[in-house]
This record gives structure tokens, C-alpha cells and sequence, in this order.
């Protein structure tokens, strides 16, 4: 038989009590509810044990629908998201859930003038308060004004102070199910944000600014710490290789941040090259527009981005993250048990001082190699900073 045969579609009438295993496994049989199989079986055979450092990004207009805590934060709980890459406008519409603020099913066919005239918000058929905005904002520039913010950081430091916040207001609150950014502090799973002005967290950051807040947001933070995690997860321990895993619900900016970690450690940083080990993205975007949402595995082998080797460990499935995200979760919570937290927020500065030392040999080592005596030296040969020279006409 064909190794391009993988097995026989053999229907059977669904059953008035099938489970979600089941009817992944027994009924989603083609096209792209298959794909969705795929990434069901790799998130749980392979991705979800104990050396494999999970990495989210997260774009869409997730956390409004409630899906920050009805299955991201379940899936932080149980140790399967070690850290996280998302728009700023998931975390801030985030924060509306921790603050106990009102959003509601609508209907996406309404009046938009009628719901602006009437104080409403629309994000398709989800409907809300203008003063859940207002309230929301007031709530992050009074703490924004605390001490702790008032100096320069990244914006894992941020969102884990800000989920601090949240998270005092939940206790006082009574909640049992808290959100993502509280979920997030209370588990060290640091956060990252690729736009740091591109939401309404930022729209409060930069109003406090001008009344002499101290607080920056500095992105080269950010770029060194999560190549510093993509780094360490390659490190083993005694019982299982140290793997990285890109788990990608939509894509954008979020997606980029996530998977650039590996040009920045060998094109940038001169260190090895291997790529991510797991590339698992649920997206609507379509690969031939040429934008980054849309790219597949096998486009990011050739950035370096993925590991070459490892494009059998790959899968793209074209549907709703919406759709998707439940499901995958209901299946990896029924079939894989909770892995340790690995708290990467707490690992942070020892994660960091290993890259930055690695980065300072590779380049001493370098000088070395590239320094014959004066009376011997060649002409100069540009290269890239992993030493490999830079073709005529390419740079």
C-alpha cells in the first residue's frame, strides 16, 4: 500500500453520547476537520510532555468571546502554555473579565449608528458597555501610577504586574475562574505583547506619559528574553532532549515575534541553527497573498525558522480559532496529564545571562578565527554574524 495512505474512512453513525475524543478521532475524517485531528494527535503524542517548551501566540479577538477563561487559562493550569506572545487587545479585553464587566451575545446584523447613539460597542456579535471601556482604562492608569511601574521593562514584567493587579481584584471579587493575565501571574508564564502601543494598554501607557509617568516599554527586552526561552528549551534534562514547540492561533505580528526567536539566536547572535521542533498554527489566512499569517512550515524552513528535520511535525489547519480552540483544548485536557509549571517568568534573568554568554563566546571565537597576523590578512570577506559569507550581490 501507498505510504501516502494513512488509513481507511470508515463511517459509522454518530451516538447520542460521543465524546470529544471520539468524535475527533472517529469522525473527523477529511479536509481540514482532519488537519484538526492532526494537531489534536501531535499536541498529544509528542508536543505536551514534559521537555518541550510551549510557546502560544495568540491574535484574534479571542478574549472578548470568554475563550482567555474558558480554555487558555485552564490549559496554563495544567502546565501546557510555558509562555505567551499576544495582541495587546486580547490582554486589555482580558482585563474586562477580571474586573467582573458585563459583555454579551448579540446579533452581528444591528444598527451600528442606532448602538453608538444608545453607548454600545460591537466586536461582531459580541455587544458591551462604552463604559466598560472607560472603567477598564480608569482601572489600568490608576495602577499604571503605582511605583512598580514607574521605570523601564519589558512587557513580560508588565503584564506580570498588571496580572497581579487583576488578580487582587478577583480575590476580592470572590472569582473562582480567573483570566489569562491573572491565570498567567499566578502560574509564571510570562507574557509578551509584539505591539506594545497597538491597543488600548498602550493608548493608557502613552496618555500617562504625558502627565511624566516613567514607565517605557522596551522591545529589545523582549526580543532578547523569549530568544533567551527558545534558547534554554533546547537544553535537556536527565529524562527527556529539550524541544521547542510554536503553537499558533491566528497570526500576525504575535506569530512573527514567536517564531523569529530562532533567526535572532543563529542569523543575528551567530549561535546554532536548528529551528522550532513543532509548528501547530490555526489560521483563515491563505499562504499565496504572501503575508506572514498565511506562511506556512515549510516557508519558515527557509528562514530558519523552523527545524528542516522536522517538517513532518508540522500542521496548518484552515478554520476558526474559535472553533478550533475549544475543541483542541476539551482534547488535550481529557487525554494528556498536567505537566509541571516550569515558571519560565522566574527563569527569565538566568535564561537571559546564558544567551547573553554564549553570544560573547561565539564572538570572541569568531575574532579569533577571522584575525590572521597583519603581514598574512586577506582582503576582507563580509559576513553574516553566524559567520557565513555574504554572496555577491545578497546582504
Amino acid at each position: 500500500m501507498s505510504q501516502m495512505i494513512d488509513r481507511k474512512i470508515a463511517p459509522a453513525p454518530m451516538t447520542e453520547n460521543v465524546s470529544v475524543v471520539d468524535l475527533i478521532d472517529g469522525y473527523f475524517t477529511a479536509y481540514n476537520s482532519a488537519r484538526l485531528r492532526e494537531v489534536c494527535h501531535l499536541l498529544t503524542k509528542k508536543v505536551m510532555r514534559d521537555g518541550v517548551t510551549v510557546g502560544l501566540s495568540l491574535s484574534g479577538a479571542m478574549t472578548p468571546a470568554g475563550f482567555g477563561v474558558s480554555a487558555l487559562a485552564p490549559l496554563i493550569r495544567n502546565g501546557f502554555i510555558d509562555y505567551i506572545i499576544s495582541t495587546g487587545a486580547n490582554l486589555y479585553h482580558d482585563i474586562h473579565y477580571g474586573l467582573g464587566l458585563n459583555l454579551y451575545a448579540g446579533n452581528p446584523f444591528v444598527d451600528d449608528i442606532k448602538l453608538r447613539e444608545e453607548g454600545h460597542i460591537r466586536i461582531y456579535d459580541i455587544i458591551f458597555d462604552y463604559d466598560v471601556l472607560l472603567e477598564t482604562d480608569a482601572f489600568i492608569r490608576t495602577i499604571l501610577r503605582a511605583e512598580p511601574f514607574q521605570k523601564r521593562m519589558g512587557t513580560a514584567e508588565f503584564h506580570y504586574l498588571l496580572g497581579k493587579y487583576v488578580r487582587e481584584i478577583e480575590k476580592q471579587r470572590g472569582v473562582e475562574h480567573s483570566c489569562l493575565l491573572a491565570t498567567a501571574y499566578e502560574c509564571g508564564v510570562p507574557i509578551y505583547t509584539s505591539s506594545p502601543g497597538d491597543s488600548s494598554i498602550g493608548m493608557n501607557v502613552a496618555a500617562l506619559a504625558l502627565e511624566g509617568s516613567e514607565l517605557i516599554i522596551d522591545p529589545a527586552i523582549d526580543v532578547n528574553e523569549t530568544a533567551a526561552i527558545a534558547y534554554a528549551a533546547r537544553d535537556p534534562n536527565k529524562d527527556f532532549p529539550g524541544e521547542s514547540a510554536a503553537f499558533i492561533l491566528g497570526g500576525g505580528s504575535p506569530k512573527n515575534f514567536l517564531l523569529q526567536t530562532q533567526p535572532q539566536i543563529h542569523e543575528v547572535l551567530g549561535l546554532e541553527e536548528r529551528g522550532h521542533d513543532y509548528f501547530i498554527q490555526i489560521t483563515d489566512a491563505r499562504p499565496d497573498t504572501g503575508g506572514l499569517s498565511g506562511a506556512t512550515p515549510a516557508e519558515a524552513v527557509s528562514w530558519g525558522k523552523v527545524d528542516p528535520n522536522e517538517l513532518p511535525n508540522t500542521v496548518v489547519c484552515y478554520t476558526d480559532s474559535t472553533i478550533a480552540l475549544p475543541i483542541l483544548t476539551a482534547y488535550v485536557m481529557n487525554q494528556c496529564p498536567p505537566r509541571s509549571l516550569k515558571r519560565l517568568y522566574d527563569r527569565r534573568q538566568e535564561m537571559l545571562t546564558k544567551l547573553q554568554l554564549d553570544y560573547q563566546l561565539a564572538q570572541a571565537k569568531k575574532s579569533e578565527r577571522t584575525a590572521p597576523p597583519v603581514s598574512e590578512r586577506p582582503e576582507p570577506v563580509a559576513t553574516y554574524p553566524c559567520g557565513t559569507p555574504i554572496r555577491n550581490g545578497r546582504g
